[in-house]
């Protein structure tokens, strides 16, 4: 009977062993799942769509007006389903104090070291964006006309404002971008109707809404977070009070599933 017994075990320690060396899961290995996913869209709650605000184009306008007229990107919604793009979405800790989130092995780096912004027409592409500490930024021009980046960083800056000739580009070194709550603001000097948005993150869960207002973070650690809106017409999107605040909302993401928050609404902002 003992032999009997250590062989049946030495058979199973040996099926262990040979399903760990083929990377198969057993019951008693396999980790739980502790990753998830947020997505919604961004939507005009108005029952009117917003006018598209035009631009006073009154420098080079061979060049700016080559493609037709330019529009505030900002005051874009979509008709069809009264999508918001251009709205910064990200995650936060539920405590309030941006307590340092959990991140996805496949997440712990950047897939680029670099974020780029480039001016091709007399406006910013992309007009929002989000940084990950770690990152540098590069703004290019691509345009034959000459630009420059105001880039107002406040107290914990970046704060200049380069020259930059039709081809070139400046690049702000990652130590020089720091995680803040709010928003470095770029504009071009020479052309003063362009503007652009950056913010800076110590975590890669943030996006930006698309041409319909959707977004999806994915990757993200399951549990209960804030989900933070903003939108630079409009400031705030979320929150849970009478009027939105830079907490957002409650969200709670499920271990290997995806929380859809559905449609959440953007207003005119109040005087």
């Amino acid at each position: 009977m003992q032999r009997t017994w250590f062989s049946r075990c030495a058979a199973l320690g040996g099926a262990l062993v040979l399903m760990g060396l083929l990377g198969l899961a057993t019951p008693s290995l396999a980790q739980k799942d502790e990753w998830g996913a947020v997505k919604g869209t961004v939507v005009w709650a108005e029952k009117a769509l917003p006018k598209l605000t035009p631009l006073d184009v009154n420098t080079d306008k061979e060049h700016c007006l080559s493609k037709g007229k330019l529009f505030d990107p900002f005051s874009v919604v979509n008709p069809k389903n009264k999508g918001v793009p251009y709205a910064m979405v990200w995650l936060t800790s539920l405590d309030k104090k941006d307590s340092p989130l959990p991140i996805h092995p496949d997440l712990k780096t950047p897939k680029s070291s670099k974020v780029v912004i480039d001016q091709p027409c007399c406006l910013f592409d992309p007009p929002v964006l989000g940084i990950r500490e770690g990152q540098s930024w590069v703004v290019k021009n691509s345009a034959p006309v000459p630009h420059n980046a105001n880039i107002i960083g406040g107290m914990t800056g970046p704060n200049l404002n380069p020259l930059i000739p039709p081809g070139g580009m400046v690049e702000i070194p990652a130590k020089e971008l720091q995680a803040r709550d709010t928003p470095i603001s770029i504009s071009c000097s020479i052309h003063r109707w362009m503007r652009a948005y950056a913010r800076v993150f110590k975590h890669p869960y943030f996006t930006v809404t698309d041409g319909s207002g959707q977004f999806e973070i994915a990757k993200a650690p399951a549990g209960r977070y804030r989900l933070v809106i903003w939108h630079p017409n409009v400031g705030w999107v979320t929150g849970e009070g009478a009027e939105p605040d830079r907490f957002g909302r409650q969200v709670t993401i499920p271990a290997g599933g995806v929380a859809s928050v559905g449609k959440i609404d953007m207003r005119e902002p109040k005087d």
